[in-house]
């Protein structure tokens, strides 16, 4: 490390908890700062508003920031701290579900310890932390590494621009520390689900439904066929979930349809399971003669499985949550991330590493204050752990 301290010892990890504790107001006040300015994924100009806040913070604090410009979503922004060979990546994303103005149904207050608004929760105190863990780290313990942020601006929506930016960095990296919400109670993630999104579209032949309905082919008809099939996939793996999330189809009750289409949202456990969930989707055999079924979309998220890496990522930060006075679980979730695609490349990630609470994408989200100074704390050792001596990169 760049001091020579060591940076195992009791003494450093109570010295960032320490600087961590004394700068709670300023984590609080970033949260809000962040909260304040709503960006809703699909609004680039408010997106953008709230990066150009993240940014100026990023630069106050010492990084050397890039914006990666869009077109068609926010600009992402990656930050760097410090210099040598070896890189930690913190990452996230600052754009949210709820549109503009939801601030008005849902104001940022405090109760019981608590702060309530949208978008605090999922996720822009765990962005506030990550902040406050790379202060710590340049002031406490700077390290022999850079450690790199990559906020990103449409996770919410699949991740769509920001995915090849995501695996890039994550391949210089010896470890990806994900800063979404943590579990309940404030477990990490080390089991995501891979997560799948295929369009069905029926095409029928349409006829009057009295006067000649054995003229006609119905497509609403083959596509309620085709859903109660698709159940099926559960044979293939009991690990795998599919569920038919919108159906729409038909002109008229006395027209025998001609199109129907269906969004299917499927989601597997295990990289082996993706080939066989897409073969069962897409190879539909049509019931109703005269039909015709296109099946387009994918995997556009593998699953973050908990490999052996991965554990031993877990146990190094359950061990330092230990020596901080908190207890540190894991879990697994069926909803995806970022870290998807981080662990995907190879590289060890741990998931789930931002604020305590409860309620993303829910009126009632909020975060556990008290939670975010020790929360940065074990980011930031982390980072000082895993550029001392921590997992190498993948080849």
């Amino acid at each position: 490390m760049g001091t020579g301290l060591d940076t195992s010892s009791a003494a450093v990890e109570q010295a960032l908890l320490a600087y961590c504790e004394s700068r709670r107001e300023w984590v609080v006040e970033t949260t809000l700062a962040l909260a304040r300015l709503e960006s809703p994924t699909d609004d680039k100009m408010a997106v953008d508003a709230c990066g150009r806040e993240l940014r100026e913070r990023m630069e106050a604090i010492g990084g050397t920031v890039a914006r990666l410009p869009q077109a068609r979503a926010g600009d992402h922004l990656r930050a760097e701290f410090g210099a040598g060979e070896s890189q930690v990546l913190l990452l996230g994303h600052f754009d949210t579900v709820w549109p503009v103005g939801q601030l008005a149904r849902m104001p940022l207050e405090f109760r019981d310890g608590r702060l309530f608004g949208p978008g605090v929760f999922d996720m822009k105190a765990g962005i506030a932390l990550g902040l406050l863990a790379a202060r710590a780290v340049l002031d406490v313990c700077p390290a022999a590494g850079r450690l790199v942020m990559l906020w990103t601006s449409d996770e919410e929506r699949r991740s769509r621009t920001s995915r090849t930016l995501i695996e890039e960095e994550a391949r210089r990296s010896r470890a990806a520390l994900v800063l979404e919400p943590g579990l309940a109670g404030g477990g990490v993630k080390t089991a995501r689900k891979g997560c799948a999104e295929f369009h069905l579209a029926v095409h029928g032949v349409p006829a009057h439904a009295g006067v000649e309905p054995d003229k006609g082919a119905s497509a609403v008809h083959e596509l309620a066929a085709q859903v109660v099939d698709l159940q099926r996939v559960r044979e293939l793996t009991p690990d795998v979930s599919l569920n038919v999330g919108t159906m729409s189809g038909g002109t008229l009750p006395n027209v025998v349809a001609e199109e129907a289409r269906a969004v299917v949202d499927a989601r597997v456990t295990a990289a082996a399971d993706m080939d066989r969930v897409i073969d069962f989707v897409r190879n539909r055999t049509p019931t109703v003669p005269g039909t015709r079924i296109e099946v387009t979309g994918g995997f556009d998220r593998p699953p973050l499985e908990r490999t052996a890496a991965v554990a031993r990522l877990y146990e190094r930060a359950r061990d330092i949550a230990g020596r901080l006075g908190h207890d540190l679980s894991e879990g697994a979730t069926g909803g995806g991330s970022d870290g998807n695609f981080t662990a995907a490349v190879g590289t060890p990630t741990l998931d789930g590493l931002g604020a305590v609470g409860a309620g993303p994408h829910a009126l009632h989200e909020h975060i556990e204050v008290d939670s975010l100074p020790w929360r940065a704390a074990l980011v930031a050792c982390l980072v000082v752990d895993v550029l001392g001596d921590g997992p190498a990169p993948a080849a």
